[in-house]
């Protein structure tokens, strides 16, 4: 049977229809997977990237996910929670300890291991960036990021890039600039929320044709209009663009010192790409740069509880009167557990600085494959997070959205499972545990669709 694009990995911008203009096919191996998809469908409310879902997982392990079927995916998505892998034994071991010993507490009261973790992260974080307040997931820590930004500036604009995603929520899909995230709202979204063009690696909306060019145009638009609105309160963007493009160097200071020239924040979004990913354990440390607010999230749960993180600079402690972000779980001790665990693991396996070395290794196979495959128009990113631009030809970079789909339906088909940005970008994000032989497999599998054209 034909079916909708897969719930596992998502096309970023496009509809669950797509599939079936892509002609890729699967067998859904039983009825009771087929019943479970049925009462999927009438329980859910439907949306764009999510709904109706292709398959039912059954197990997820390490780099793996196993749909009811007993078919496997190397997980290249994960929705970016997944850095050490699914299910690490220690990570379970000790939210199950957890469960004994504590497993509430409510918001106005304390608990160890929500002061424990505040306590860490401010010690890890750059600067002056100590004081900490917890959410249930990346799109409420945004919102409170701009309370706080609201309260501390006085001022309520803020500027941000157009196509760049910073959550779901109300607040949050004003300051993103994602269509599918802004679209099918009837009336405005949050005031004074103002956007930029970013940087690009090439043709981009100022009209320059490589990534050092375009970016001096994106940093002297925001420096100008902080300048002509001059009461913004916040700067919000990823410190690398999730399609995945990093900065040319100097960007940020550029959008730093513009902030600090006009009383702006900068709040950075760390959700996909903080704790390790980029070969870092923030992503603002390849540039230098310290932001006044810092978000954390996916990953911080390790895979298996949703918690997300603020950190903003000490002197940012001014909304002592005001509710910026009451939630239930802001100091669950279970979660909070969970994000301890999952921190100590990453610092010691040594996750950060394998993230480095086989992100490295990845971008040199895949950039000495595309000189011989003229489809492959750019390998960039950081760590392992890192894209594959598919195009026409080289001397035009004209996207080629077709062959990107073939080639994504066909790796899924082969047991890999990623997602597309842009529409033609085959976007790779394997969990930081991954090994050589299976980073390697995976490798293979992409190379193998890009040239069955």
């Amino acid at each position: 049977m034909t079916v909708d694009t897969p719930h596992l990995v998502h096309t970023e911008g496009e509809s669950n229809r797509s599939a079936a203009r892509s002609g890729w096919t699967a067998q859904i191996g039983d009825d009771a997977t087929r019943r479970l998809l049925a009462r999927d469908s009438a329980a859910f409310l439907h949306q764009s990237l999510s709904s109706p879902c292709l398959t039912a997982i059954a197990r997820a392990e390490g780099i793996w996910i196993e749909d009811t079927t007993g078919r496997r995916y190397m997980d290249f998505h994960g929705n970016s929670v997944h850095h050490i892998g699914y299910g690490h034994p220690r990570l379970k071991a000790a939210i199950k300890a957890q469960l004994d010993e504590l497993c509430f507490a409510p918001r106005r009261f304390t608990c160890e291991p929500a002061v424990e973790l505040a306590e860490t992260l401010g010690q890890l974080a750059p600067g002056d960036l100590g004081k900490v307040l917890f959410t249930t997931g990346g799109s409420d820590a945004i919102e409170v990021a701009l309370r706080l930004a609201r309260a501390a500036t006085g001022r309520f604009k803020t500027l941000s890039f157009w196509d760049a995603f910073h959550g779901a929520g109300f607040g949050a899909s004003s300051v993103g600039g994602e269509a599918t995230f802004r679209s099918g709202i009837a009336g405005p979204l949050l005031p004074g929320a103002e956007h930029v063009a970013p940087w690009a690696a090439r043709h981009c909306a100022y009209g320059h044709d490589n990534l050092e060019d375009s970016a001096r145009a994106c940093a002297s638009m925001i420096s100008y209009v902080l300048g002509r609105e001059g009461d913004i309160a916040a700067v919000v963007a990823e410190p690398m663009r999730a399609t995945p493009l990093p900065p040319a160097p100097g960007f940020w200071k550029a959008v730093r010192e513009a902030c600090n020239r006009h009383g702006t924040l900068l709040i950075l979004d760390e959700i996909p790409t903080g704790l390790g990913k980029t070969g870092r354990f923030f992503a603002s440390e390849h540039d230098g740069v310290v932001p006044d607010i810092l978000v954390l999230g996916k990953a911080l749960g390790g895979g298996i509880l949703p918690i997300a993180a603020v950190i903003a600079r000490r002197s940012l402690d001014v909304a002592g009167d005001y509710a910026i972000g009451h939630y239930t779980h802001e100091k669950n001790p279970v979660t909070t557990r969970a994000a301890l665990t999952t921190i100590a693991i990453i610092r010691e396996e040594g996750l950060v600085e394998r993230a480095a070395e086989l992100g490295d290794y990845a971008m040199a196979r895949l950039r000495s494959f595309a000189e011989r495959c003229p489809a492959i128009g750019d390998v960039r990113g950081r760590g392992l997070l890192f894209g594959v631009e598919i195009v026409r030809d080289r001397s035009s970079f004209e996207p080629d959205q077709a062959l990107a789909e073939r080639a994504y339906y066909r790796c899924l088909e082969a047991g890999l499972s990623f997602k597309i940005s842009q529409g033609n970008v085959l976007t790779l994000s394997p969990p930081m545990v991954i090994s050589r032989d299976e980073l390697d497999a995976a490798l293979g599998i992409v190379e193998r669709a890009i040239m069955a054209g």
